[in-house]
């Protein structure tokens, strides 16, 4: 059973838009998907799929660990695909005891006699529990938005996960363990560490723990998916996210593909459809199925890729940015044509990335400042 956690650094980036479309299309590629919602405090992945609200979820599960999980899966109108729905009802499903942790991911596990594909939307940011299930697979995707503000808490869930790692493998006792909790008793959490320079003397004091750990991230190999592209140049912000993470992490990352903005995907939700369904040949139904195609051709047990591997990969996405963008235009053209789209529609549809632009730039502003200050101040990835 392959396993696809599927992340974010921050809400807002249409992370669960992206796992409920990819369980579709997985499925209609002719594989057994469970599609599992673990955004515990924030659970809408049913209204995605069109789903009245559950009434039984993974917090029915939590409050009874010794229940029926079969109880909790749902069948979909996708032959193929099944669901398994959060609980946004039942109080504290966000924060999970090591106990309901273990027993869910036991529960999970147990899903491969039938199950080809586990899809896991998790909810956004770097919680333990949100970090331990993208660690069951070494394949997890992260999934961007072009804002700098998505880019920047990519990067660092990526960086919680590295160390969310360390902390798995380095058990009490340890000399590494030792290590890292001085480390962080002096104040030097997670965002002040530079990987490259723990490593070399994790390796000194403890060469064990140092080989396992190694053997372990050798076989995290994270993807990346930038959603909402206005433009192809909105692709090249995937760059900055594998710069920082060879550089701050030894962290090597695969980039999946692009998705661009579709306001279409609004009617969709209202529709309750998954709009790989409600417009199947629409430019961002087509860029799921193309990163659905690509999952299902990649090995499912190899880890080791090389650069050339990986500089394919980015380079793949930005050409898919440039050819998507094309038709994206094409489409606006036809709608104008066809009278479909009025000047006005057009208007409105500029006045708002105009909008979103000028957001962005305030947002780039302030963590330039921020940044600038932090320099100042001596502080280092």
């Amino acid at each position: 059973m392959r396993i696809i956690p599927v992340a974010s650094g921050k809400g807002g980036v249409g992370k669960s838009l992206v796992a409920a479309n990819l369980g579709v299309a997985l499925a209609r590629f002719g594989k057994q998907v469970v599609l599992v919602d673990l955004d515990l405090g924030a659970s809408n992945l049913h209204l995605v799929l069109g789903h009245q609200s559950p009434k039984a979820g993974i917090g029915t599960f939590l409050n009874d660990l010794h229940s029926d999980f079969s109880k909790v899966i749902v069948e979909t109108d996708v032959r193929g695909l099944r669901f398994i729905p959060g609980d946004t009802e039942i109080p504290g499903t966000a924060n999970l005891k090591a106990v309901q942790r273990n027993a869910l991911i036991k529960r999970l596990l147990a899903l491969r006699a039938d199950t080809d594909i586990l899809i896991i939307d998790l909810g956004a940011g770097t919680h333990q529990s949100i970090l331990d299930f993208f660690l069951l697979s070494g394949q997890g995707i992260v999934v961007t938005s072009p804002a700098v503000t998505s880019v920047l808490n990519a990067y660092v869930f990526l960086k919680n996960t590295v160390f969310r790692l360390m902390y798995t493998v380095f058990t009490r006792g340890t000399l590494a363990y030792g290590y890292l909790e001085q480390i962080r008793k002096d104040g030097a959490g997670p965002q002040r560490l530079y990987i490259p320079k723990v490593l070399p003397e994790i390796k000194q004091i403890d060469p064990v723990s140092y080989e396992a750990f190694m053997t372990r991230l050798n076989r995290l190999h994270p993807r990346l998916i930038t959603n909402l592209l206005d433009n192809p140049k909105d692709a090249e912000v995937a760059m900055k996210i594998r710069r920082s993470c060879e550089e701050y992490l030894d962290l090597r990352i695969e980039h999946l593909g692009v998705l661009y903005r579709d306001s279409i995907q609004d009617t969709s939700l209202a529709s309750r459809l998954p709009i790989t369904i409600y417009k199947p040949r629409s430019i961002l139904s087509l860029g799921i199925y193309r990163i659905a195609d690509k999952i299902l051709k990649s090995p499912e047990d190899q880890f080791v890729f090389n650069e050339q591997d990986i500089d394919e990969s980015f380079q793949e996405a930005g050409m898919e940015a440039e050819v998507d963008f094309e038709s994206k235009m094409e489409y606006v053209e036809d709608l104008l044509h066809s009278g479909a789209l009025s000047q006005g529609d057009l208007v409105e549809t500029i006045k708002s990335q105009q909008f979103e632009l000028s957001k962005v730039k305030k947002e780039n502003n302030f963590l330039k400042f921020k940044l600038s200050k932090a320099i100042s101040q001596g502080f280092k990835p």
